[in-house]
């Protein structure tokens, strides 16, 4: 235990005086660089997720609009055409619903309902569909930049939309949307034959 007794005996003597603020001094530094590192550390991982956070909301956004620029026109995709739209639309539905924002689910389903309509409308002669897709566009771009009062505004939607659903009209709109799809299959299928049969005497020859 001498070495102890005589470690001591140093420690508090003058002698060690400035050693000892040496050191503190040293951890201090140590420690104070290290916070540092952190908060800047904390700063720049911040920041990449920020920006990641705005580059899959834009991409998802881009991807609805795409999606409602193919509904505005719906009625004249031929049937693979349509299949690939339907395709890209839940692919796009998935990306906004993954995305971290607590409203995400809520804004996929306005969306859908909002690109369901467009299809609906494009088999009507005349509608003009291009204000329609500047306000979709518009809403989705409103609701990247503040969630929560965007959120706000979809869930009145949904909820007027829901109502409207409830009334008697629905059924005969159903309707409707079913001998427009049939009209649309006949026509392409008609096409079809049609382009078959005129292939058919030059193939014979």
């Amino acid at each position: 235990m001498q070495w102890w007794n005589d470690f001591v005996d140093w420690l508090t003597s003058p002698a060690a005086r400035p050693a000892l603020f040496n050191a503190a001094v040293l951890a201090v530094a140590v420690i104070l660089s290290g916070l540092i590192a952190a908060w800047i550390a904390r700063g720049a991982l911040k920041g990449l997720l920020s920006r990641t956070d705005r580059a899959q909301k834009a991409s998802a956004i881009a991807a609805l609009v795409d999606a409602a620029t193919e509904a505005s026109v719906w009625n004249s995709l031929t049937p693979g055409e349509q299949v690939l739209s339907d395709r890209a639309v839940g692919q796009a539905d998935i990306m906004v619903r993954l995305l971290p924002i607590k409203s995400a689910g809520l804004a996929a389903n306005w969306a859908g309902h909002q690109l369901a309509e467009m299809k609906r409308a494009s088999a009507t002669f005349g509608y003009q569909l291009d204000p329609a897709i500047a306000e979709f566009r518009d809403r989705l771009l409103e609701w990247q930049n503040s969630p929560r009062r965007a959120r706000k505004i979809f869930q009145n939607d949904l909820e007027r939309w829901r109502f409207e659903s409830n009334e008697p009209d629905r059924t005969l709109i159903d309707q409707q949307d079913a001998w427009v799809a049939q009209q649309h299959h006949e026509q392409y299928t008609a096409r079809k034959c049609s382009r078959a049969d005129l292939m058919s005497p030059a193939s014979a020859r």
